[in-house]
């Protein structure tokens, strides 16, 4: 059976509103499972939760976040504001006695700006425009990146990412556009988890899901509810337990520890009870069918695209040799 970890992204309020009573807190206990709980804030209120799970035996991982303000997520322009966030959880860790099983990092666009993509793309276009040639701000980054990461390590936490897959494509293909454009960093880390979040890509998510796991040495499911509102995300349907136990069943083929999005979901649609009963060895449906072959389709569509885009003499050679075969075919046909 694969280790599962549950991510957890509440208030403080509705924090210690899940955990009251210890009815999920034990339910963890019983599947051996983890949490990766996101830090919203650094209340007295969050830290009394995370003593209370580890002295249940369950083990928690810090899923460092900052304020909205400041772009929520890491990314390229915040480097800064994350290693002075890193600081503040260092103090509150040691005022509160707390103990962590690791630091988890969430590589994502700026909240604000994926609000404002989603209202009003255009908008977005001038900037955008600008990035794709500034290598600069990436390597600057990338650099500031690494440096609180061995910070990190030389406190003596392993450090896990929780990055969109569609990186895993722009590594393959030794490109950074996509990094450029969306302002993500791609870093190395102790444990690489995708997030494979088939809510978002109905019909096509158990292709993403069959595609991507295996590739890192994890895979994050869902959503099963929960998590920040950003442009009407939280008006996509969660994941019914058909899906999820597809979802797990599959992935669980091809790695051992399966990230789920999100603890308060599952809570709120009484799947915990029904993960210790699943049953990891059911028949699944081909894999390599339908939605998985269109998504290695545009995987393969798109790996090229970035390939290119890290090669623009050959992108252009390739380009004019295609004018010139138009050209011939042109005449040819007017003779």
């Amino acid at each position: 059976m694969p280790t599962l970890t549950f991510f957890c992204e509440l208030d403080a309020a509705e924090l210690t509103a899940l955990f009251d009573g210890g009815a999920v807190a034990a339910q963890l206990a019983a599947l051996g499972a983890r949490v990766s709980l996101g830090l919203r804030d650094l209340s007295a209120e969050r830290a009394a939760v995370v003593r209370r799970l580890t002295d249940r035996g369950v083990p928690v991982i810090a899923w460092q976040l900052l304020p909205a303000e400041q772009g929520y997520w890491y990314n390229l322009a915040n480097a800064h504001h994350a290693a002075a966030r890193y600081t503040d959880f260092q103090r509150w860790t040691r005022a509160h006695g707390l103990r962590w099983a690791g630091v988890g990092i969430d590589i994502e666009p700026d909240i604000r700006e994926v609000a404002r993509l989603f209202a009003s793309p255009l908008r977005l276009a001038p900037a955008l425009l600008r990035r794709a040639r500034d290598h600069g701000r990436l390597r600057r980054a990338t650099e500031q990146y690494h440096q609180l990461i061995g910070r990190m390590r030389a406190d003596g936490y392993a450090v896990e990412s929780y990055i969109i897959p569609l990186i895993l494509d722009e590594r393959r293909a030794g490109a950074t556009l996509l990094q450029r454009l969306a302002g993500l960093v791609d870093l190395p880390t102790d444990r690489e988890v995708p997030m494979l979040y088939s809510s978002f890509h109905r019909p096509y998510g158990a292709g993403v899901v069959a595609s991507y796991a295996g590739a890192g040495q994890a895979a994050g499911l869902g959503s099963t509810g929960g998590g920040v509102d950003v442009g009407g995300i939280d008006q996509i349907a969660p994941l019914s337990w058909a899906e999820l136990s597809r979802d797990l069943r599959l992935a669980g083929r091809r790695c051992d520890d399966l990230y789920i999005f999100s603890l308060e979901g599952c809570a709120r649609q009484g799947f915990l009870e029904r993960l210790a009963g699943i049953d990891w060895g059911a028949a699944l449906d081909d894999p390599h069918a339908g939605p998985a072959r269109r998504v290695r389709q545009a995987r393969a569509a798109l790996g090229a695209l970035l390939w290119l885009s890290a090669r623009p003499r050959t992108a252009w050679l390739a380009l004019l040799a295609l004018i010139w075969l138009a050209c011939r075919w042109i005449a040819r046909r007017g003779r």
